[in-house]
């Protein structure tokens, strides 16, 4: 029997749901609204005709009074079908008004007037005018229930009604059947009105519970501002983003975690939202907690914000919506992109000076080989004696010792950017290799009246490393030093253990390094000071070379400089090198590597 009741209620379902006009049925609440028009009318009419032959059995002839209701129990089918094709919910609720009043004013005025047992049905016109959700139907429903009731009394008071035909008799029972006809209709609107109540609370929260979820799953946070810039609403993707309680977020809470420079941009994008009634974005820093009760980790994440405006329909004015996506990511990437930018933009510029100064470093040594060669060829024409000839013969030599010098320096650094560069570790004592490399240079640096000074302990323990690369490193250093210090100067090399390690410091009384060239130096190809107005000759990889050997020996490299003052070049090596991938040696096998004092250094004066 359930299962019967149940199928034949999804047959009405159904079939009022095929009534439906075509415009309202991907609206819930809309077809919720004309549902609730059109069932009772026809279920109403269909009702009350099926029961008009027995009332007639009984009754008889009918009079007028009840000739007018039962022409007018057709006309709601008429309306709903109206309705049912139209989809003018409006239009269909004022010709309903329209014909209920016009059949309560008619009866009325055959069975008495305004004391008529009908009138007391006039209160239903804007009671069921009220079901339409519409103001315009409702103030139609009151101008028509007040329009009959005055009809009503300013006939019976000008004693123009017609003769009643209600029978004397039967005037106390039609009395009570109106006041109960009404109250049963009244109550029919009233559980209708419950109805669509309750239906549109129930889509209400359907709808706050989908939107709920959909805030609840995507990773953006949504957030609802006041015209003021307060959150009045915010979602729980923020916990995540930022690593805070919501209900710490609301009101002035996200405000206060926006980085301090980037809030003008915030709130300019918030009123600009608000007062210009146009979607705005901006990019900012909010800062994200880590759960540390100390604030120890927390850091500032970028955020993009878009802000559109909306109407609260409070009558407070424009609020904002906004969404916020964490770009932190992207940011980091257009930094790197940026740094990787500007790196190769400084590469290039490298490359063009190091063109630059090649053409001076090679041209100037080879024209003097061509052209001292060339008068060595014809020394019987030009009547060149023996003396000449060797003066000749000495700075052709020295122009392709600098030849070799530029051309090695570059193949050195192609192999130690290309990785072939290979280190070949041995023990072996750096003292006397220190001492080689100063002896190596100190006709350079008499040459340029600069003092060369050692200071170096007498038992400075050897190292393991590789001596060829040290030698290479420690003559860089000093070449760069005697050629940047004025006549009259000095250039010092020192060395000293620390730990496992061993610090060669090469110190100069040159011309200095400017603080924005010191970032640079050890760059390949880069030369301080303007390309153009160089004094000094080189290529401008001396020190791209000294730093790449030293790391590839595990070291460090430090430059201290100020102009006019000199220059210090500390390089820290350890005294153990171990290649990659192989276990340490065992610093027993070596001399101690305690620290070395003063008193046990040895100062020599090389020139």
């Amino acid at each position: 029997m359930r299962t019967k009741k149940v199928k034949l209620f999804e047959i009405i379902r159904d079939h009022l749901d095929s009534l439906l006009h075509a415009s309202v049925r991907s609206d819930v609440m809309a077809s919720a609204r004309h549902a609730a028009f059109i069932a009772p009318r026809l279920l109403g009419s269909l009702a009350a005709l099926a029961c008009l032959p027995v009332y007639l059995a009984f009754r008889g002839a009918p009079s007028l009074p009840e000739v007018i209701v039962m022409v007018w129990l057709m006309t709601p089918i008429s309306i709903a079908y109206y309705l049912s094709r139209t989809g003018a919910f409006e239009r269909a609720h004022l010709l309903s008004l329209a014909s209920l009043a016009g059949v309560i004013f008619a009866v009325s005025l055959t069975t008495g007037g305004i004391t008529s047992f009908a009138a007391v049905w006039l209160i239903a016109v804007p009671l069921e005018a009220a079901l339409s959700a519409s103001r315009r139907v409702v103030v139609a429903g009151v101008v028509l229930a007040l329009g009959s009731v005055i009809a009503l009394g300013a006939l019976e008071v000008f004693h123009a009604l017609p003769a009643s035909e209600a029978p004397a008799n039967l005037g106390p029972l039609f009395d009570a059947l109106g006041i109960a006809s009404a109250t049963v209709y009244a109550a029919c609107l009233a559980f209708g009105a419950e109805w669509l109540a309750r239906t549109g609370k129930k889509l209400l929260n359907t709808e706050e519970e989908r939107y709920r979820l959909l805030a609840r799953s995507i990773s953006d946070v949504i957030c609802r501002h006041s015209r003021n810039g307060d959150i009045s609403f915010i979602s729980p993707a923020a916990e995540a983003m930022l690593g805070a309680p919501t209900a710490h977020l609301h009101g002035h809470g996200l405000f206060g975690r926006v980085h301090v420079a980037d809030r003008p941009a915030y709130l300019k994008a918030l009123s600009d939202a608000a007062r210009g009634g146009e979607a705005s974005s901006v990019e900012f820093r909010l800062r994200r907690e880590t759960g540390r009760s100390n604030g120890a980790g927390n850091g500032f994440i970028w955020i993009d914000m878009r802000c559109r405006p909306m109407e609260s329909g409070l009558g407070d004015g424009t609020e904002v919506v906004s969404v916020m996506r964490d770009i932190t990511e992207r940011k980091a990437q257009e930094h790197a992109l940026e740094a990787a930018r500007e790196e190769a933009e400084r590469a290039g510029a490298s490359k063009t000076q190091f063109l630059a100064n090649m053409s001076h470093e090679l041209r100037t040594p080879l024209n003097a080989i061509i052209g001292f060669s060339e008068m060595i060829s014809r020394e019987d024409e030009m009547m060149i004696d023996a003396a000449r000839r060797k003066e000749y013969a000495t700075l052709i030599h020295e122009s392709g010792q600098h030849l070799l010098s530029v051309v090695n320096g570059i193949l050195d650094m192609s192999k130690l950017e290309s990785g072939s560069f290979e280190i070949v570790p041995e023990k072996f004592a750096p003292r006397d290799s220190i001492y080689s490399c100063a002896n190596l240079m100190v006709l350079k640096s008499r040459e340029h009246g600069i003092d060369l000074v050692t200071r170096v302990p007498t038992d400075l323990p050897q190292m393991v490393g590789d001596p060829r690369a040290f030698k290479q490193i420690l003559l860089n250093l000093l070449s760069n030093a005697i050629k940047f210090t004025e006549r009259g100067g000095s250039v010092t090399v020192s060395a000293v253990v620390e730990g496992p390690r061993l610090v060669l410091r090469v110190t100069d009384t040159g011309v200095g390094i400017c603080e924005d060239d010191l970032k640079r130096l050890g760059d390949p190809f880069f030369q301080a000071g303007k390309t153009y107005q160089r004094r000094h000759e080189g290529t401008g990889l001396g020190l791209s070379i000294v730093k790449s050997l030293v790391a590839m020996h595990g070291g460090e490299m430090d430059v201290r400089s100020k102009l006019d003052e000199g220059t210090v070049v500390t390089v820290v090596l350890p005294l153990i090198f171990t290649p990659a991938g192989q276990p340490p040696s065992n610093i027993a096998t070596l001399a101690p590597a305690s620290r070395v004092e003063t008193k046990d250094s040895q100062v020599k004066k090389i020139a």
